[in-house]
């Protein structure tokens, strides 16, 4: 997993392309999602979650995603959990303090953030995670969240 998600960071413009595209289809498939209803699609889409971001980005399912903010490397993946940069013990190698053996995840994401068009996003305070979240589908609070942005600016202009 750690060589994958490494990787991950090494392709994080093609990861923002294919989450832009991805996110663009869930919010036009709203409607849809609104019928079927969110709470009851939350276990699901957790569960693929799950799978699909614990394999590419060894992903902790904390339900606050920001992979892309932070050059699609995980702050989750920081021993120390420290969401808004490297806690002051990185090695000279890049290494993480605690895990000599692993590079620093933030060491990883100022690099993939470098790759992507938004890579500012990186400097932008992440919040606290709201431990109520944790093993929620952050797909699915990013989608309905801005549905109902685009709700809000279709009423404005109509």
């Amino acid at each position: 997993m750690y060589r994958v998600r490494r990787w991950s960071v090494r392709h994080a413009r093609f990861f923002e392309r294919l989450y832009a595209m991805f996110e663009g289809v869930l919010v036009h498939l709203d409607p849809l999602l609104s019928t079927i209803g969110y709470a009851r699609l939350e276990r699901p889409v957790a569960a693929v979650e799950r799978t699909i971001k614990g394999f590419i980005f060894d992903c902790r399912m904390c339900g606050h995603c920001v992979l892309s903010s932070t050059g699609m490397s995980c702050p989750m993946n920081c021993p120390k959990n420290i969401r808004n940069g490297p806690c002051g013990g990185v090695r000279a190698d890049g290494g993480c303090e605690v895990l000599p053996d692993m590079r620093c995840v933030w060491v990883d994401a100022w690099e993939g953030s470098q790759r992507m068009r938004g890579g500012e996003a990186i400097r932008d305070v992440q919040v606290s995670i709201d431990n109520r979240l944790q093993g929620r589908s952050s797909w699915l609070r990013e989608v309905r969240g801005k549905a109902h942005q685009r709700r809000k600016m279709q009423e404005v202009v109509t």
